[in-house]
């Protein structure tokens, strides 16, 4: 894999800062990641892939890739998670599963297939399955940030459902681009990572077979074995920011040796800082790789505490990796000076970027928090952010409100606060 990125590096780099200023996909790219079979790196051999298993090593190709172009990185990353997860359906999962999961992998393999999550709901909407008349599902919502939507072939959809019980059931349906009802939306003007195609997707009665769902459970169902599958999708990430930090420190030192005079002990100070920061994030981010690939393949044993020795040093890992990787980038402006503090200057992009990482489910920084602590002093809660995102759209106005401000968490505009 990273020999099959090593030639496309400079080309990417080259570029992004074009493709972040008109925030414009980088299709081109994606097709040469096609042709070499890195669409399909984390697909198993005999199906077809590279065969990539390891998140050490995926986490090391993004780092790679995100220190020419966090976007690309990003983008990427969406497809190399979706691999990774489609595997373990693929081998553990019922036949219907499996077959679903055995065609995806195929398709990304030769790389016909871009396939996509759409998690978060768009602000007031809640995105539903309902049944049909004849035996399947309709889907109707939108979905915000989801990346890599231009190129997108599937979409793996979280959604809800009810039983003819009124419990919600959380539900993923795989929608195809061609589904009817299914829009992208062409325009995001985003902060950082704006070449990442991150877009918006609204479902109108889109149909759904019922043998292209898969069921995740009850909400509120507090099963922490959900853990062990999220930290597979999301802790590779973290190697975009390492690669951020990266690009950065190194962007700065040759600044710095530019000027041709011996630096003062404050640079000096300076640049100790940056690289013993980035040593620390770097062996936060290894060890939590290591650890939760240790984890995931013990697969015996309770499963609920397999998710969460997977998800604790992964969120402690995320914590340390928002708190070093912007400081770091900080660092790298103050030593280049004021040159940097312009819109088109290589730092002030990075900037920019390195701070979608707090953004990033599971978890925000207020969600990490109250797991993190809630582990510390063995508080019961309900650690599935999907679970809690659908039981708290299906309240009332009055009760959602209320929840959120005992939670302190004042961004879902849906209840009338405040962003």
């Amino acid at each position: 894999m990273l020999d099959a990125l090593g030639g496309l590096l400079p080309g990417i780099g080259a570029t992004a800062a074009d493709h972040d200023r008109a925030a414009a996909f980088p299709v081109a790219t994606f097709a040469d990641f096609a042709k070499l079979g890195l669409m399909g790196a984390t697909v198993p051999e005999e199906l077809g892939g590279l065969g990539v298993s390891s998140l050490y090593d995926v986490a090391v190709a993004l780092m790679r890739l995100a220190e020419a172009d966090a976007s690309t990185a990003l983008a990427l990353h969406v497809q190399l998670s979706r691999g990774l997860t489609l595997t373990y359906e693929w081998r553990h999962g019922t036949p219907a599963v499996r077959m679903l999961a055995e065609r995806l992998l195929r398709q990304m393999a030769s790389g016909a297939a871009a396939v996509c999550g759409a998690l978060k709901d768009a602000p007031g909407v809640v995105t539903r399955l309902t049944p049909d008349s004849a035996g399947g599902w309709r889907l109707s919502g939108r979905k915000t940030l989801v990346s890599m939507a231009p190129i997108a072939t599937h979409f793996f959809v979280h959604a809800q459902k009810r039983d003819g019980a009124g419990t919600i059931l959380l539900s993923v349906p795989v929608v195809r681009r061609d589904s009817p009802g299914l829009t992208v939306e062409p325009h995001w003007d985003g902060l950082g990572m704006r070449a990442s195609g991150t877009l918006d997707v609204a479902f109108d009665d889109c149909p759904v077979a019922a043998d292209e769902i898969l069921e995740r459970g009850q909400a509120g169902a507090h099963r922490d074995a959900v853990l062990a599958g999220q930290t597979v999708s999301s802790i590779t990430m973290l190697g975009i920011y390492a690669g951020i930090a990266q690009a950065a420190r190194d962007l700065a030192l040759v600044a710095c040796r530019r000027r041709g005079t011996q630096p003062p002990a404050g640079v000096r100070a300076l640049v100790t800082e940056i690289d013993t920061n980035l040593y620390l994030l770097r062996a936060a981010v290894g060890m939590a790789l290591v650890n939760a690939e240790h984890a995931s393949e013990r697969l015996t044993g309770d499963p609920d505490e397999r998710g969460r020795r997977m998800m604790t040093p992964f969120q402690h890992a995320k914590l340390a990796v928002n708190r070093l990787a912007p400081a770091i980038v900080d660092d790298c402006l103050t030593l280049v000076g004021g040159s940097a503090y312009t819109a088109d200057h290589t730092l002030a992009r990075l900037y920019r970027d390195v701070r979608a990482g707090g953004f990033m489910q599971p978890y925000s920084y207020i969600d990490g928090v109250e797991y993190l602590s809630g582990q510390a002093l063995g508080v019961e809660r309900d650690n599935d952010y999907m679970s809690v995102r659908a039981l708290r759209a299906s309240a009332t106005p009055a009760q959602a409100a209320g929840d959120l401000i005992r939670r302190g968490d004042h961004d879902h505009p849906s209840v009338g606060l405040p962003s």
